[in-house]
């Protein structure tokens, strides 16, 4: 075991921050806390680091209680944001800092201070000031400058928050293989799905403070466990449907979907929760055949993106190219799909309330 939270909570005056949060990492496993802004994962990495004292639970490193430790003596690396690089410091300076002030030995840290400069590919750099850098080299030297102490945990705070998508998506894949060479225990907080499925090992999706669900990427995008899961973690479209008589009909029409479970639900509203990649058009005829009306087309290069019309809903599916121009789709076609795979919650509160909870929790119709 490299890291073990136990039931921590933090309150900031009256708010709840953090709610009786379990988690573990495996040693040598980069797991993401991924959830919206606001929902306590930058507040449990700073209580795993020891910036923040829980108000109740423990943390474990390596098997060790260190709930009462400092900082300093608890071996965590950390990155933040937004750097936090020293600016009149060079390159070299800024990755020798830590073990300066430990007092390690001088021709320590120029062996050590090389060897990061070539682990993050900076070299040539070493004399440059971070103002003299682009974001991503200052993201790299903050990622050197925390494991020059050798921290047995590394904990990353939005790490590429602040950068622009391409650098983003350059950045992620660097840290994947940098994590594959280097195995340290890591965890890392994002409000990207994308980047988290991409990266990590595990997600634990936090959501107002509390665990909403833990599992590796296909886990929680193919089986959410509940309708914010399956809502924030990819694209989904919300139908309202209702089930009665052993059917799931969508609302406003007489289209039911096949859903083997059906018989066991309880009679009454229920929200259908649809990846636009599950929608498949139909050529043929199919028991469970949803006529529609094609009503917006979006070119997205790789791909097109199609809004339909059902009942009084809209509904996105995507297509390939291929595809797209062997159907010879265009507004106001009427077209007939089928629901491959997809989710039903039951909404008990009716569904009004589950599209206001969903568009609280950054749903957008």
């Amino acid at each position: 075991m490299g890291i073990r939270v136990c039931g921590i909570s933090k309150r900031f005056g009256d708010f709840l921050a953090v709610d009786d949060v379990s988690f573990e990492v495996k040693t040598g496993e980069l797991i993401a806390l991924l959830g919206p802004s606001g929902s306590g994962k930058s507040t449990i990495l700073r209580i795993i680091a020891g910036l923040e004292v829980p108000d109740k639970g423990e943390i474990y490193l390596r098997k060790t209680q260190v709930t009462s430790l400092t900082t300093q003596k608890r071996r965590v690396g950390f990155v933040f944001q937004h750097y936090a690089l020293f600016k009149h410091m060079t390159v070299e300076k800024n990755i020798a800092f830590g073990l300066e002030v430990r007092k390690a030995d001088g021709s320590f840290i120029r062996k050590k201070v090389a060897e990061l400069i070539d682990l993050v590919k900076l070299q040539g750099y070493e004399k440059h000031y971070p103002d003299q850098l682009s974001g991503g080299q200052r993201q790299r030297v903050a990622l050197a400058r925390a494991l020059a102490t050798e921290p047995a945990v590394l904990l990353l705070d939005e790490p590429f928050g602040a950068l622009d998508a391409k650098v983003r998506g350059n950045l992620a894949q660097w840290l994947r293989e940098f994590h594959n060479q280097l195995q340290i225990t890591s965890i890392f907080v994002t409000h990207d799905q994308e980047e988290a499925i991409e990266i990590a090992d595990k997600i634990v999706v936090i959501n107002r403070g509390r665990v909403e669900q833990m599992g590796n990427a296909r886990e929680v995008y193919e089986n959410p466990d509940s309708k914010f899961v399956a809502s924030f973690i990819g694209r989904v479209n919300v139908l309202d449907a209702v089930a009665g008589d052993g059917r799931v009909v969508i609302k406003n029409t007489p289209y039911a979907v096949g859903n083997p479970d059906a018989a066991a639900m309880k009679d009454g509203d229920v929200v259908l929760l649809i990846r636009p990649e599950d929608v498949g058009i139909l050529s043929g005829p199919h028991p469970y055949a949803i006529p529609v009306e094609v009503r917006r087309i979006h070119y997205r290069g790789s791909h097109y993106e199609v809004d339909c019309l059902v009942g009084s809903a809209f509904l996105r599916l995507i297509q390939s190219k291929n595809g797209f121009d062997s159907l010879e789709l265009s507004e106001g076609k009427k077209i007939s799909l089928v629901f491959n795979s997809y989710r039903v919650f039951e909404a008990q509160e009716g569904h009004a309330e589950v599209r206001a909870k969903l568009k609280e929790l950054g749903y957008i119709e």
